[in-house]
């Protein structure tokens, strides 16, 4: 279907439509084509503090000391020590995933780059205000709305043709009518939390037209935290079940352990994940009194010791505040994301050309998700870097706590087995897409302890 740009009255007036908030004035916004100008915006100098501010966390906060990861020798020897059938299955499932990951990211961020580079993001903006009477408001969710799940929705036959994977691979209990209600809860949840978020940024720049943007990245940085201190209460109990493990010598050896370890827990978790996945997982979540360990029942199959071995990696990342480590990381780069969108708007003709008025008309806002898959690429290889950072560390604990590198060893081949991992990627494809140790140098790791 061919979507054609309406035509725009010569004055918003004469039409009766609200287009927005006022174009912010040049002199507000350095809104002209001298580098000196954009110096001095108060945005880049922001941006330039917000910069500073995350290279001094992840410098304080991110464990880039010992353990080193493991010599590239010590991970073959490792891979060479793994049941072949192993190291097999994981690299025969890795190849039949990879294709469609990497086409559903291509395509995602292809489409991202369409609807915001060119006029049909704020065509179909408009044609949704529309319905109201264009409405700013109405632009502003029911718009936002519409490029958010275009923009998911082109990919969901990938989805699936991954789910029929999973189900021939044993990794997926669920049928179509289970994978089909998890998905429809995930747009719900997308489009509940994306028409807060949406309404508040441009109900923002409503009310504040030239200092939205710092009003903004201070209430993005502060909507990550408390999506962290939520999550786990509002998000994940929509997506699964919980009940207390059963008492026995499993939930005493795990509340001991949280306790010895400094990281009291409430209780220990039971996650219904059998019900969609035979992978094997746990997590600590929580706060002070809601703080508690989550185990896969799948999980619960395997036996205790190993339980034992996943908890305490976990308790790493609650002792070491790594969620808060991320969160803050999050924060930071949330608050910049919103510093390079005030820098976008002062693009003023770069922006008619895509039939928006200002960067805070609610027309843009396909750009702006076009920005933030952008940036989104060029982050993920360094957020991952990070993260195996913070792993690699929780592995130490996990060895250091428990004092059973033999466990652990087995622990990961259970898991590389159940979770049909590839135990032993391409360098540059862990590089950008890992986001833990791989299998081979965790064990390596294990077989260097104590160190």
């Amino acid at each position: 279907m061919v979507i054609s740009k309406p035509t725009c009255p010569k004055s918003a007036t004469d039409a009766g439509v609200d287009v927005g908030p006022p174009a912010i004035p040049r002199a507000a916004t350095g809104d002209n084509t001298g580098v000196g100008t954009v110096f001095r915006n108060p945005a880049f100098v922001t941006l330039l503090v917000v910069f500073g501010l995350l290279a001094v966390v992840a410098a304080i906060l991110v464990p880039w000391g010992p353990p080193a990861t493991p010599s590239r020798a010590a991970q073959l020897a490792a891979v060479a020590k793994l049941p072949p059938e192993v190291v097999a299955a994981g690299k025969a499932f890795a190849a039949a995933t990879r294709p469609g990951s990497y086409l559903s990211m291509g395509i995602g961020l292809v489409v991202a780059l369409v609807l915001g580079l060119t006029p049909i993001g704020a065509t179909i903006v408009a044609a949704c205000g529309r319905v109201f009477g264009g409405h700013w408001l109405a632009e502003a969710v029911l718009g936002g709305l519409a490029i958010m799940i275009i923009s998911q929705a082109v990919t969901l036959p990938l989805s699936a043709w991954r789910h029929t994977i999973l189900v021939r691979y044993g990794m997926s209990t669920q049928g179509w009518g289970g994978w089909i209600a998890d998905v429809a809860r995930s747009y719900a949840v997308t489009i509940v939390v994306g028409a807060l978020i949406l309404a508040a940024f441009y109900g923002l720049t409503r009310l504040s037209p030239q200092q939205w943007w710092a009003w903004a990245a201070g209430g993005a940085a502060v909507l990550v935290m408390l999506g962290s201190a939520v999550y786990p209460i509002l998000i994940e109990p929509v997506f699964n079940s919980f009940s207390s493990l059963d008492d026995g010598p499993l939930k005493t050896e795990l509340l001991e352990m949280a306790e010895r370890d400094g990281v009291p827990v409430g209780d220990v978790l039971v996650a219904d994940a059998s019900r969609r996945t035979n992978a094997v997982n746990a997590y600590v979540s929580g706060l002070g009194p809601t703080r508690r360990i989550v185990v896969y029942d799948t999980l619960l199959t395997k036996p205790d010791d190993e339980v034992v071995s996943v908890v305490a990696h976990e308790l790493g990342h609650a002792k070491n505040g790594d969620v808060w480590i991320g969160t803050a990381l999050g924060a930071l780069g949330a608050a910049a994301g919103v510093c390079l969108l005030a820098l976008l708007g002062t693009a003023t003709g770069f922006l008619r050309r895509l039939g928006i008025d200002t960067i805070t008309s609610p027309r843009g806002v396909a750009l702006l998700l076009a920005v933030f898959a952008v940036v989104g690429l060029v982050a993920t290889p360094i957020q991952n870097i990070v993260s195996r950072s913070i792993e690699l560390r929780a592995d130490e604990h996990a060895l250091e706590l428990t004092g059973d590198p033999d466990t652990f060893i087995r622990m990961q081949t259970t898991l590389a087995e159940t979770n049909l991992s590839d135990v032993d990627p391409p360098v540059w494809l862990h590089w950008y897409f890992g986001s833990h140790p791989t299998t081979a140098q965790r064990i390596a790791l294990a077989e260097g302890f104590p160190w």
